[in-house]
């Protein structure tokens, strides 16, 4: 099994990234979208590039800088091109399964950010039209559905809207034929999906920090519900669905980037916010306050600003431990969070010491964390997490376990206090969360916390009319 440095933790899942535009190298314009989207998936990165005649892909296991070169790069011609980072939802993590999903004899290619836990409806399309589904992603699932209606004279959008019914989950998807690039959002918006315009062209990226690399101006993000379709006569928008939008709280807790917009909102506010919360709702007294990097960062701004508490950047990140193939020898891999996160004995010896953290899965990380700090010296260790309890694990893309494995859905703040060994544990609560983020409850997904889910799986799942 690969190794992975945050392997007790949630994982992100998946970043879709494309370009769209006469005279742009869309390839190349990818790469460095999809290099500004790698946190969002480290295990594989994929490109595929169309040249208004035909589509090409380059694509492979590792970052994106470990998939592309050069050589790489010098094939992958054209004006069109989407790509895509990958952590598996769906199939596991085999080479197999990298995206874009190739199909049609390669005249189609589609890259998926989310998770279809119900395939039940695709599954059973496909069997009714002769075609074997073991085996295949749920991605590559939706991509032969389109592919097999376009086999009936269908054009792509209509393809598509034909196959939306099947689709049941979460999914911020983009497709590329040879003459069109279509990009599709599921009917409650739950995975980010931005449009932004680029010297003529459109550029769509999971997240909005992607555009400013490549100089791409943001237009606004792409609706619940709709599809958008963008050729050489310009952009067309089609709402499939009626859309009420319920963005996945976690974007704004660890998934997305401090730099990144959501629902209007600057994630790097919000974080702050959620920090100067959390001052407010612990009232601890501490000498210092320490982020565990990166999304702990501008927490421990904002409680630091909040509660006159002085911000100390004291645990150090090795920030090229990424995903390696090389699995650890024993004695690394019981190190564990040591070979990516070092305290500094000097600023923290003999302090009371708040840390802020983005959340506790199953708490194993943030237990030799706190170790950490008592082992460098720390009088206390008093442990702030920037989001409620995680109790409820996730259909719609995050890698969260089964429920018996969620550290919080069977013990109580005082036992996970216990466990981790902190002198006092804190959770930002539901309310505080919400009101930090600065949008109104209905429009965020919040099942990990509450464990009320915006897509019934199973009624969703027995509606679909198979019309083949």
């Amino acid at each position: 099994m690969p190794y992975n440095a945050r392997m007790s933790e949630a994982k992100e899942k998946c970043g879709v990234f494309g370009v769209y535009g006469k005279g742009l190298d869309a390839a190349r314009l990818t790469y460095f979208g999809l290099y500004a989207l790698q946190h969002r998936g480290q295990e594989s990165s994929g490109i595929a590039v169309s040249n208004n005649a035909r589509l090409s892909a380059h694509k492979g296991m590792g970052l994106v800088a470990q998939v592309f070169d050069e050589a790489a790069m010098e094939k992958l011609k054209g004006y069109a091109a989407i790509g895509h980072n990958r952590y598996s939802t769906a199939g596991g993590s085999l080479a197999q399964h990298t995206q874009p999903v190739m199909v049609a004899n390669d005249s189609l290619a589609l890259a998926h950010n989310g998770n279809l836990p119900s395939t039940k409806a695709l599954e059973e399309f496909l069997a009714r039209r002769g075609q074997a589904a073991a085996g295949l992603s749920d991605s590559a699932l939706v991509a032969e559905a389109i592919a097999l209606h376009m086999k009936d004279g269908l054009a792509i959008e209509e393809a598509i809207e034909k196959t939306f019914p099947f689709m049941t989950g979460a999914f911020s998807i983009l497709i590329l034929t040879p003459k069109k690039m279509i990009a599709l959002r599921d009917s409650h918006g739950i995975r980010p999906l931005s449009l932004a315009r680029l010297n003529g062209g459109y550029v769509v990226s999971s997240e909005t920090c992607a555009f400013h690399p490549i100089g791409a101006d943001f237009e606004r993000d792409i609706a619940a519900g709709e599809m958008l379709v963008i050729d050489d006569s310009g952009i067309k928008s089609h709402q499939l669905a009626k859309g009420k939008e319920q963005l996945d709280a976690f974007e704004f807790v660890y998934f997305a980037r401090h730099d990144s917009h959501l629902l209007g909102q600057s994630v790097y506010e919000v974080r702050r916010r959620f920090g100067a919360r959390l001052a407010k709702e612990a009232g601890i007294e501490a000498d210092i306050v320490v982020p565990v990097p990166e999304t702990g960062i501008p927490v421990a701004v904002g409680y630091a600003a909040a509660s006159g508490t002085p911000y100390e950047a004291a645990l150090a990140k090795n920030r090229y431990i990424h995903r390696t193939f090389i699995a650890p020898e024993q004695h690394l891999r019981e190190q564990g969070v040591k070979m990516k996160l070092t305290p500094i004995p000097e600023v923290i010896r003999g302090k009371r010491v708040a840390i802020t953290d983005d959340s506790i899965v199953r708490g194993t990380t943030s237990k030799q964390i706190v170790a950490m700090f008592f082992e460098a010296g720390a009088k206390e260790v008093h442990f702030l997490v920037s989001s409620p309890p995680v109790k409820f694990p996730d259909f719609y893309g995050i890698d969260t376990p089964d429920q018996k494995r969620l550290f919080a859905a069977s013990h109580s703040v005082a036992e996970i206090e216990k466990f981790l060994g902190a002198t006092s544990l804190h959770y930002l609560s539901l309310e505080g969360m919400i009101e930090s983020i600065g949008v109104p409850r209905e429009r965020l997904c919040l099942s990990c916390f509450t464990g009320e889910y915006p897509i019934d799986l199973l009624e969703r799942a027995s509606e679909v009319k198979y019309d083949v």
